[in-house]
């Protein structure tokens, strides 16, 4: 899916700002007022979570439906074109009307989509109504369970329990657009540049006159200028000279796709992408043909206020906060992150693995996304399968041309372990690489019940990322069989799979900032750096270790339980950003590997 742009062909129009907004108590309802003004609303900023906007816990912890409404203008002139009408992203389901008629609903919190609304808007101001829905249940993506409470002389209660470990922040929480194309468009491109200097080029068109029209698209460097020039809508060609997009120097290309319809000039497109090349060889990640290890985090879009909200200025100085660090990637735990941090990666240099939002895919996990629940058995009980075949097809289609993404996450820590986990994956990893015209290494991030006798998904991995807790969740406070522990865990997975690079997709540990104990007790930034260190050990006595990423980036919210303190604690930055002590010795670590 193509990002909102500007061109002689496009208009854009931002439909962000201060939309009206409601709580609905029961679901359904207020769908045959769609058409009119709603009463008793309030302002709520577009893009942001709605959670953190208003006082009051009731308000924050709804559980439900809530409905947003905002009038667009539209002119004379763009009636006359193509309109659409394009999220960011909504969560988790939403359900859209234009002036009372229903355009269609779209399901999953953290992806794209659109509706295209030439016929159906009217010259002059329209109104625009979305209804969305914050449930998560053993349908949807993330997992949750819906409960009712009962107390002595109280009405019952429903409650939502989450199957992760994260604030359910929902609302429409990324950007809205209104953008024209001419009638005949460009719906789609493909575009994948190689470290030889290989180019390959797929465009889809549609519309009335598609089968008339010719394209011709241009490759222009960093600085505008043409380095290649074809025509078609599909084609491969060898370029000599290029600058491959790498870490330390992420050079960036365009291809330009001009489309001629009748009439003349239509359409026009520029889509970014970078000469580079990604594969697995002897237990290693290959960027450009050159090990590369992967040094950084499991790292959240979220902040105060605003919550899982798109905020440029702090998706920019998290950036920042990696460089300094000296990390060089980070997983989109436990989700797609926004486009806008896609094309931040691009122009940095900064390796993504990519995730889906399937997190909480076990029956076993509490609401805090701890152990302990009632496993009733997991892929016998989730009705995920299709939804997560769309998701998948969806991320690829939304991050197919970044030169930034180097890999696909298909979920983290599902029951990987029970009978059923094999056949449930195996699907979803073939339609992954299927989609991806790059073929990227897909993987299955795992968590300390799948071992490596018990693991139903290793083989269908390009390489194995594992989250492991020793020395906190297990062998707490004790560092030194908390390695003995994980080394051994790390040699039985390379003696099943020697082939296959391993990492750590998460390993960390609480840590209140400022608390101090010359014996680095646990929830210390003593014991926070001395566990980083005790990990460090550990990965470089093996050679098959491809990357380190620490959980997590920074400190964010949590559901409300007493194993969690003001949230998760395990940032190595503050959730306002500020470093703790392990910061410090990270920086240093990885500014010498």
């Amino acid at each position: 899916m193509l990002y909102p742009k500007m061109s002689s062909g496009r208009m854009v129009f931002d439909l962000n700002g201060i939309w009206d907004f409601k709580l609905l108590e029961h679901a359904g309802e207020k769908r045959d007022e769609a058409g009119l003004h709603l009463t008793g609303l309030r302002p709520m900023p577009v893009p942001s979570s709605y959670n953190d906007i208003y006082p009051g816990k009731k308000f924050a912890d709804h559980v439900g439906e809530m409905v947003y409404q905002r009038t667009i203008h539209v002119t004379e002139q763009m009636k006359r074109e193509r309109l659409v009408l394009r999220f960011g992203s909504v969560a988790h389901t939403a359900e859209v009307y234009l002036n009372g008629e229903v355009l269609g609903k779209h399901k999953g919190g953290f992806l794209p989509f659109s509706f295209e609304i030439s016929e159906k808007a009217i010259i002059g101001d329209n109104l625009l109504t979305v209804f969305v829905n914050n449930i998560v249940d053993y349908s949807t993506l993330p997992c949750g369970r819906m409960e009712q409470e009962e107390y002595p002389g109280l009405a019952p209660k429903t409650i939502n329990l989450p199957n992760f470990d994260f604030y359910n922040y929902t609302g429409i929480m990324r950007p809205v657009w209104l953008y024209t194309t001419p009638k005949t468009y460009i719906e789609d491109i493909e575009v994948a540049g190689k470290m030889d200097g290989t180019l390959i080029w797929k465009v889809t068109v549609e519309g009335a006159q598609k089968e008339e029209s010719r394209l011709h698209i241009r490759v222009l460097d960093s600085n505008g200028n043409c380095v290649y020039e074809s025509e078609g809508d599909s084609g491969a060609t060898k370029l000599d000279g290029i600058k491959l997009w790498s870490t330390e120097e992420p050079n960036l290309y365009e291809l330009e796709v001009r489309l001629e319809a009748a009439g003349g000039i239509g359409d026009e497109y520029k889509e970014t992408f970078g000469f580079r090349e990604i594969a697995i060889e002897n237990c290693r990640i290959l960027l450009n043909g050159k090990p590369v290890y992967l040094k950084g985090f499991g790292k959240h879009e979220e902040g105060a206020i605003h919550g899982r909200g798109t905020d440029l200025s702090l998706m920019t100085k998290d950036l920042g906060l990696l460089k300094w660090i000296n990390a060089n990637s980070f997983r989109t735990a436990h989700y797609p992150n926004s486009e806008e941090m896609m094309q931040l990666c691009d122009k940095l240099g900064i390796l993504v693995i990519d995730e889906a939002p399937a997190v909480g895919l076990n029956t076993g996990f509490t609401a805090t996304g701890l152990l302990g629940g009632n496993p009733q058995g997991t892929w016998a009980t989730l009705t995920t399968a299709k939804h997560h075949r769309d998701v998948m097809e969806e991320l690829v289609r939304r991050d197919k041309n970044h030169p930034c993404v180097i890999a696909w996450s298909v979920a983290n820590e599902p029951a990987s372990q029970e009978e059923g986990a094999k056949e449930y994956f195996e699907p979803l990893v073939n339609l992954t690489k299927e989609q991806d015209i790059q073929h990227r290494p897909v993987t299955i991030v795992t968590y300390e019940g799948s071992t490596p006798e018990t693991c139903k998904v290793a083989e269908l991995c390009d390489f194995l990322m594992l989250n492991r807790y020793r020395g906190w969740y297990n062998t707490e406070g004790n560092l030194e069989g908390a390695k003995a522990k994980l080394k051994a865990e790390l040699e039985g997975f390379h003696k099943r799979c020697p082939e296959k690079p391993i990492m750590l997709g998460e390993y960390g540990a609480d840590t209140i900032m400022g608390l101090h104990d010359i014996n680095a007790r646990l929830f210390t930034e003593e014991y926070q750096t001395a566990f980083m260190k005790a990990y460090g050990e550990v990965f470089d006595s093996l050679p098959y270790i491809t990357g380190e990423h620490v959980w997590v980036f920074a400190d964010f919210a949590t559901a409300e339980n007493i194993k969690r303190v003001d949230g998760n604690k395990k940032g190595i930055f503050t959730r306002d950003r500020r470093p703790k002590q392990a910061a410090y010795f990270l920086q240093e670590r990885w500014e010498k590997m």
